[in-house]
């Protein structure tokens, strides 16, 4: 799965777009590299997003087209 897809689907950030232009931006890394949205996300990734001033690390446990409010949380843990 895309990226961009990932952190709306698991809720990590609201709106596909503005993923998009977090990582346009850099401010997205995945395994330690700075990624494009395009990157392909897998389980065991761990994701790095830089909001201003906090930085949120979280791994991958699990990979969904679509995700409920309440079941996003089970996609990913944090670091």
């Amino acid at each position: 799965m895309r990226l961009d897809k990932y952190l709306k689907v698991s809720r990590l950030i609201k709106r596909r777009t503005i993923a998009n232009e977090a990582c346009d931006a850099g401010r997205v890394m995945v395994n330690g590299k700075v990624a494009k949205a395009s990157v392909d996300v897998k389980v065991g990734d761990v994701i790095e997003i830089a909001f201003g001033t906090k930085s949120v690390k979280v791994e991958v446990l699990d990979v969904q087209d679509t995700s409920k409010k309440d079941e996003a949380k089970e996609l990913y843990k944090y670091l």
